[in-house]
């Protein structure tokens, strides 16, 4: 694990590298909200420069704590970024709990029982408002917490844009509706990415934040036993890794039971995830489609992950970027909540 000394002067002098050298991929999708060469749509790099300087100060020691004590948690809170951007935009409705106006997100098929890290985005965005009262949003809390446990874990930086405020709604039929399934074909989760601007290079460069992080087995159990609805295993499984998905995950029960998206290097941000998929070996169904799909762009760009980690970050960076530039809440829209489970009114 990285010292916050080391993790503070990624985050405040690697930008000098990576703001010179990427360029960033535009959207295509009516509707979406693609990112450029400058300002984007509203949101700065520099936001909290005079209302809150420290903020990076305040997250990186938080999350290295939380990481030092449950390295899984790291993919925890960089998921509940894509859970929150892909449901009405990055506007940390994903966090609101049920209300008298508001039900909540957590309660979606996606999320019921998995989506999970509020504890920590609770104990940063308290450490925020004691050092700068009503000023950052819990939709940039989400962000800062997705690129602090993304270099924590050794993956890349990005020079991130702020500036985002907090819905008042939740939408738990669009989170249904919007969210991609473990299960999906790839033909589906095209369509799922397309739907928020995000293109196929976006589609196999986000997928990498599996190289961290778990899944139960209910994720995943249909690729063991019945992957075609005839009682049969995913034939794409390698089969030794087969074999040591159902020694873990049997037939009947085990739902809960989790295992690393990523067996070689669980907590290591890098590129083995696409190495994996490669043999065979690509947990999910949604991770393993990115090669065996028939679409030679999506396989071209899983070989070419695979043999240089450096493309894969550079390629990252610009579609997370991207990522969070979904539908952001600015200006006068919304409100800065002074407790993420629930809007100011109800405090």
């Amino acid at each position: 694990m990285a010292s916050i000394n080391i993790v503070l002067g990624a985050i405040f002098i690697a930008s000098f590298y990576l703001s010179g050298s990427l360029a960033f991929p535009p959207g295509h999708d009516e509707g979406a909200h693609p990112i450029g060469n400058g300002p984007i749509s509203g949101l700065s790099t520099d936001y909290y420069k005079f209302t809150c300087p420290q903020a990076d100060e305040i997250v990186v020691p938080i999350l290295k704590k939380a990481i030092a004590k449950e390295p899984r948690i790291a993919a925890s809170l960089l998921r509940l970024l894509f859970h929150d951007c892909f449901v009405q935009g990055c506007d940390a409705s994903v966090l609101l709990d049920d209300a008298e106006e508001v039900v909540s997100e957590k309660k979606a098929i996606p999320n019921k029982n998995s989506i999970r890290g509020f504890e920590v985005i609770d104990e940063i965005k308290a450490a925020l408002e004691e050092a700068c009262p009503n000023t950052v949003s819990c939709a940039d809390t989400i962000a800062l917490a997705a690129r602090g446990s993304t270099v924590l874990s050794g993956g890349p930086y990005w020079e991130l844009p702020l500036g985002r405020r907090d819905s008042k709604t939740a939408n738990m039929k669009l989170a249904n509706k919007n969210l991609p399934p473990p299960n999906a074909t790839l033909h589906r989760l095209i369509k799922f990415f397309q739907r928020q601007g995000l293109d196929k290079v976006d589609l196999v460069a986000l997928s990498g934040s599996h190289t961290i992080g778990k899944a139960r087995c209910v994720s995943f159990k249909q690729r063991l036993y019945n992957q075609h609805r005839d009682n049969r295993p995913d034939n794409t499984l390698e089969k030794s890794f087969y074999h040591t998905l159902a020694s873990a995950c049997p037939h009947t029960g085990g739902d809960d039971n989790i295992r690393s998206l990523d067996f070689v290097s669980p907590s290591q941000f890098d590129n083995s995830y696409y190495k994996l998929i490669l043999e065979g070996k690509g947990l999910l169904n949604s991770d393993e489609v990115l090669w065996t799909g028939k679409d030679p762009e999506i396989a071209g760009l899983v070989k070419s992950y695979a043999e240089n980690e450096q493309l894969f970050f550079e390629h990252y960076v610009n579609s997370i970027i991207k990522m969070g530039n979904i539908n952001p809440l600015m200006g006068y829209n919304g409100e800065i909540r002074k407790n993420c489970h629930r809007v100011n009114q109800d405090i």
